[in-house]
């Protein structure tokens, strides 16, 4: 069985340069867009903002 394509899986990666990412899901009906979230990369020890990879 395939799985939900509204929910696909994507990757944050950090704007920090450090190469830290995160693997989530987003719903495509509330978020079309690329999403961009303020998370802590451990390697810079601080919050920074993770764009979206497809």
């Amino acid at each position: 069985m395939a799985r939900n394509e509204v929910r696909p899986i994507i990757k944050l990666r950090s704007t920090a340069g450090t190469g830290y990412t995160y693997v989530t899901r987003k719903n495509r009906r509330n978020d079309p867009d690329r999403m961009r979230l303020t998370k802590y990369d451990p390697i810079v020890r601080r919050h920074v903002e993770f764009k979206e990879e497809r």
